[in-house]
């Protein structure tokens, strides 16, 4: 009876984070827009329901009835397989993310996360590498000069970020002496990552901006020099998974470097409840991706290599070194 009980459990934890996960784009485009417009002196949507609080509903049943359209000289499987490429594995590191310790629920003890992994840190970097296979398929398949220039950038920076932003967290892992997330969180008790590793929080933001091809590095897109990028020809709900997997992205860094630098569901101060606390620093970092978006102009291609090779990789390997000598 144990192990239905908990067989249970775990899939309702896994159809309530994708159900989520899956709904989340809803109320967050509906905010940015709020936002650019406000950034930009105009009140934003404001017609589909009140302040336009239904504009996102209205947007998913357009994309729901639009039709399906494929190119007539595209790559048909791979064409339909890099959406799903790209959707799948933002989802699936989400198993390995803990929200908090655990809450009581009629007596039983009921844990905030899926799966308490001794290497989640490493599972989740392994992971959201698979996602850029998606968006090279995509632009590929497409046989579409746009598209295939905007999936070749996006291989690029993918590789050049990655790199800096794996070597951004070694700084967390040798002060926790783990890569289990929840042990990460623990160790920062007393005082949150951030005091002793500004620097490893610089480069992984930063990197985590590009790997979410937000501005100011969404080369991969760059509406003004490639339409649309890697997805110019699609549509319809094929399009809804790119999108749908950007936010994902946007969530994941998001949450990292809440857990990370930010002590994770360790509140300061104010007596509030820990998943309290995790859910308002993790929409502060929503807010930041936003705010970046509408004030940060989009970088050239050559600065961005510039920025991941020549700034970000001597930083995270300076800020390894110095952490060795200082805290070991």
């Amino acid at each position: 009876m144990e192990l239905v009980f908990a067989l249970g459990l775990i899939a309702f934890k896994v159809a309530l984070l994708i159900a989520i996960l899956l709904l989340l784009p809803l109320p967050l485009t509906w905010l940015e827009r709020k936002i650019a417009g406000h950034m930009q002196q105009r009140m934003g949507p404001m017609r589909v329901g009140w302040h336009g609080l239904l504009q996102p509903v209205a947007d998913g049943i357009k994309l729901l009835t639009k039709e399906d359209h494929i190119p007539a000289e595209a790559d048909r499987f791979l064409f339909k397989l890099a959406p799903i490429l790209a959707l799948t594995p933002p989802f699936v590191v989400f198993v390995a993310i803990p929200f908090g310790e655990s809450v009581s629920v009629l007596g039983a003890e009921i844990t905030l996360y899926v799966s308490n992994m001794n290497v989640a840190l490493l599972f989740v970097f392994a992971v959201i590498g698979i996602e850029v296979y998606g968006v090279i398929f995509g632009g590929w398949a497409a046989n579409s000069k746009y598209a295939v220039l905007g999936s070749l950038r996006t291989c690029a920076q993918m590789i050049s970020y990655e790199i800096p932003m794996g070597f951004a967290v070694i700084g967390v892992v040798m002060l926790a002496q783990s890569m289990s997330l929840l042990e990460i969180v623990r160790a920062q008790a007393d005082v949150w990552n951030i005091v002793y590793q500004p620097v490893g929080f610089f480069v992984f933001f930063v990197a985590g901006l590009a790997e979410a091809q937000r501005i100011p590095f969404d080369l991969a897109e760059a509406e003004g020099d490639l339409g649309a990028g890697f997805h110019t020809e699609y549509s319809g709900i094929r399009f809804a998974f790119f999108m749908v997997s950007e936010y994902a992205i946007m969530l994941l860094v998001s949450v990292l470097s809440v857990i990370l630098f930010f002590g994770g569901w360790n509140g300061v101060l104010i007596p509030l409840p820990p998943l309290l606390w995790f859910v308002l620093k993790v929409a502060f970092f929503l807010y930041v991706f936003m705010w970046f978006r509408f004030t940060f102009p989009r970088y050239r291609y050559d600065q961005l290599m510039a920025i991941g090779w020549k700034v970000l990789l001597p930083l995270s390997l300076a800020n390894i070194i110095i952490t060795g000598v200082a805290f070991l």
